[in-house]
């Protein structure tokens, strides 16, 4: 198993004061700006031909076809029955993203800058309250009907009113979307918003409002939407694949955000139950591009006759952005795990060393922040800086929250470290809960019951160790593997008592802590908070991260907020490694090197030269 899952999420723009959300180089007050971003910094000026991780005179043509390694909102990994991907209902299919255009495109080798898309450029007002996006006259949709700034204004306010719940979480601080004539489209937001919230906005799709005037925007549905991308829907079968077709003629390809992108004819996503069978479908030539998760299968079955003769190709890629966050997550809206002595004496019973060693080959480090890999993580005592912002709540904040970060020490590697578990055993009892016939009571006589809530069968072996120690403990565990459409639902409900979860922030975090972290959103249904953490000073923290008004105060902001989320013991930590591990069949070119912020593929590939002309696998 991988520090990095498939079980990824959006990782979205940045956010600050809206006092600081201008154009670049100091362009004054409704200045015409050809981009945005979270502090003002652009890399590229007005005149850019391309960005520079692309080859910019790459082949058009060909087919990638891939299991898919990342998901937004109601997306689902192994299934779909719903191509609606932007509300909470149905499990949707992966990519459906790529057939709507939105009204910027982001830079891959910035933290967060965005620049023209749908609309050519962006005025914003003195108090950074209004932006006015300024639209492209040739963009169309894929029925060739004008996309306009009253579809953009459309877009918005569905999404804010209608849209997953992630969504319109991220659109709190939007007033209001309006279309003061055809060409320009006037976005509202409060005074007091944050950076994310107009990056959030500029990145998400324009859907035709002549298309839902006669559609239910909230359907789950097989229907294929009118949409405006660089794709469309092609051949699909529910629950296998889904095939994107590259438009031909499309509006968009010669733009700057553009050229060099999205390279391939046909862009295809294979949809497997089980992991192991997916890897066979890899070796028998199913599909062409595998980033591999499973440590035992990197480390031992990839020989196979097309590895030995040079036809599949493996490559060990750097990842230079910030860790995913991964772990166990606990559940504190159930009784049994209010009390974080409980919480953190779950957490000791997990040895990462014997199952790093053991069962993944070495290949991994332990996680225990929720900003790991960033300047963000806090480390050690708190900086005077961190100590500004968390003295206020002294009296609210357990006494470690000001010495060291907390994190789980360092198991023996002997799979029962002893030591550990008599600690873990003395928080129980501290809690109230005593040994009685073998099993952790209180009071009350009610005990200590956990249920892993799982959908992967490979994850079992992750378990297992740890369901063992717990019981040493007198916890009774288990883990219950379901369908993956029944997991995404109870994860919704919030149905389950401890369940993996991955996800990563950009390098500008912003509104998003509220999804993961907010009081809110741990009422909202659907949201990323998981774990129901609802503590009023984990709230003002993060609202002192929105209101940071440099990139200095958010990283301490940040720090704050890390100390203070990891002494409330909400997760049990899993594991991370800097880099991709990469397969892929030799068909394929690709850039000397990959932006920074992500992974590029398949955006910034292309089909060798022989192969460009055809759609074979």
């Amino acid at each position: 198993m991988s520090g990095l899952t498939r079980r990824s999420v959006l990782v979205i723009g940045a956010s600050a004061a809206a006092a600081k959300l201008f154009p670049a180089h100091g362009m004054a007050a409704e200045t015409e700006a050809h981009g945005i971003s979270a502090f003002g910094d652009l890399k590229y000026p007005a005149d850019f031909k391309h960005f520079d991780y692309v080859n910019a005179d790459a082949p058009k043509g060909g087919l990638f076809s891939f299991v898919g390694t990342s998901k937004q909102y109601n997306q689902n990994f192994f299934t779909f029955n719903s191509l609606n991907s932007f509300v909470l209902k149905g499990d949707a299919a992966l990519g459906m993203e790529l057939t709507f255009a939105s009204l910027m495109a982001r830079a891959l080798d910035e933290p967060d800058a965005m620049y023209g898309l749908a609309a050519r450029a962006v005025k914003i007002s003195d108090n950074g309250a209004i932006y006015r996006f300024l639209m492209r006259p040739e963009a169309r949709f894929h029925d060739g009907t004008q996309l306009t700034a009253e579809d953009a204004a459309f877009s918005l306010n569905i999404l804010k009113e209608k849209g997953h719940p992630i969504i319109r979480q991220l659109l709190h601080d939007m007033e209001r979307a309006e279309a003061e004539n055809e060409g320009t489209l006037k976005v509202t937001f409060s005074e007091r918003h944050g950076r994310e919230t107009p990056l959030f906005a500029a990145g998400l799709p324009i859907f035709s409002r002549a298309y839902y005037g006669k559609k239910n925007f909230e359907d789950s549905t097989l229907d294929i939407p009118l949409g405006s991308g660089v794709y469309r829907v092609g051949k699909f079968e529910a629950g296998r694949y889904i095939e994107y077709e590259r438009v031909k003629d499309w509006w968009g390809a010669k733009l700057p955000v553009m050229r060099g992108s999205y390279n391939f004819d046909t862009v295809r996503y294979e949809f497997y139950r089980d992991r192991d069978i997916a890897f066979e479908g890899f070796t028998s030539r199913n599909y062409l591009f595998r980033e591999e998760f499973t440590s035992r299968t990197w480390a031992t079955q990839y020989n196979f006759p097309a590895i030995q003769d040079g036809r599949v190709k493996r490559r060990v890629a750097i990842n230079h952005a910030p860790s995913a966050v991964q772990g166990w997550f606990i559940n504190t809206r159930r009784p049994q795990f209010k009390d974080p002595r409980v919480r953190e004496a779950i957490g000791l019973a997990f040895d990462f060393a014997w199952t790093n060693k053991n069962l993944m080959y070495d290949s991994y480090k332990r996680t225990f922040s929720y900003f790991q890999g960033s300047d963000m993580m806090a480390m050690g005592k708190p900086a005077p800086e961190e100590i500004a912002l968390l003295d206020p709540f002294r009296d609210k904040l357990p006494a470690d929250v000001f010495t060291e970060a907390f994190r789980l020490p360092e198991a023996d590697g002997s799979g029962q470290d002893r030591t550990l578990l008599r600690r873990a055993s003395a928080l129980l009892k501290e809690a109230g809960y005593e040994v009685k016939d073998g099993k952790r009571r209180n009071a009350d006589g009610k005990g200590i019951a956990i249920e892993f809530l799982g959908d992967e069968p490979s994850f079992e072996r992750h378990h297992a160790g740890y369901i063992k120690n717990l019981g040493t403990l007198g916890i009774e565990a288990r883990l219950r593997i379901v369908d993956s459409v029944q997991y995404r639902a109870r994860i919704d409900d919030f149905d389950f008592d401890m369940a993996v979860n991955n996800f990563g922030f950009s390098a500008t975090p912003g509104e998003s802590l509220r999804s993961y972290f907010g009081s809110n959103a741990a009422r909202t249904k659907g949201s990323q908070n998981i774990a129901g953490i609802s503590d009023p000073v984990v709230d003002a923290l993060i609202e002192k991260a929105i209101g940071a008004s440099d990139r200095p105060s958010l990283t301490f902001a940040c720090r704050a907020l890390d100390r203070v989320l990891r002494a409330g013991r909400y997760w049990v930590p899993h594991w991370n490694k800097g880099s991709y591990w990469l397969a892929y069949w030799d068909v394929f070119g690709f850039p000397a090197e990959p932006p920074r912020y992500a992974r590029a593929i398949p955006d910034t590939w292309w089909a060798k030269q022989e192969q460009a002309g055809s759609r074979k696998i």
